[in-house]
């Protein structure tokens, strides 16, 4: 799974590198966790636009916030069949950035999870394959929440965690933000393992445990 990621990007170099029509207005930070407001990317006027979502995708269908519908991952294997994902993954997707991701690795005869923080070699940000939703209430308030999608990991992953987010290679985001575009068979071919001689990884320290702690410690190298 993906259930936390960092952004530190300037703002105006993520504008240029997704090439959208607006700059974010957001700040650095090091421990992104649920149910926070996220940056994503999506086609708005055949523009690429970023916009802000809920993490953590509640259905439209949902009667409530909290049926326990929201979730933070959908899973690439069953994405176009899933009732609470399927109508966004053929209508509703998205970029989700981030600069690096944390996951944690089982520890022998230990209880405490070693967290790791993965990231690209040539240190750009990451565009996760992503999917955002409405929800509306009885009330009229509104929601827009989001989900990240999860494959199996890649050979840089297997000592770490058996899943991972999927990384879209630019090439790929027209394609995937592409509102018109609603062949869900075609789509579920983008969903695979990013080259792992491309990522690196190192161990970081447990403070990135509690999402309270949002520094720069949270990414900084620790031996493992």
């Amino acid at each position: 799974m993906c259930g936390r990621f960092a952004l530190y990007t300037d703002p105006l170099a993520l504008a240029k590198r997704f090439q959208t029509d607006n700059v974010p207005d957001i700040k650095a930070s090091y421990n992104v966790a649920p149910s926070q407001t996220i940056s994503i990317v999506r086609q708005e006027n055949s523009k690429r636009h970023f916009a802000f979502a809920r993490w953590g995708l509640i259905p439209s269908w949902a009667k409530e916030i909290n049926t326990g519908y929201s979730t933070i991952n959908a899973r690439a294997e069953t994405v176009a069949e899933k009732p609470t994902f399927r109508s966004a993954f053929k209508h509703r997707r998205a970029l989700v950035i981030c600069d690096g991701y944390f996951e944690w690795q089982e520890q022998a005869n230990n209880k405490v999870k070693q967290p790791w923080f993965i990231t690209l070699k040539d240190k750009q940000p990451m565009a996760l394959a992503g999917l955002w939703e409405q929800w509306r209430g009885s009330d009229g308030s509104e929601i827009e929440s989001c989900s990240i999608i999860v494959t199996s990991g890649n050979e840089l992953m297997q000592n770490i965690h058996d899943r991972m987010p999927v990384i879209l290679p630019n090439q790929h985001w027209e394609s995937w933000l592409a509102t018109d575009n609603t062949d869900t068979n075609g789509l579920q071919t983008l969903l695979t393992q990013y080259p792992s001689e491309q990522m690196t990884a190192w161990p970081v320290s447990t403070v990135v445990n509690s999402p309270r702690h949002n520094t720069e410690e949270c990414i900084k190298p620790v031996s493992s």
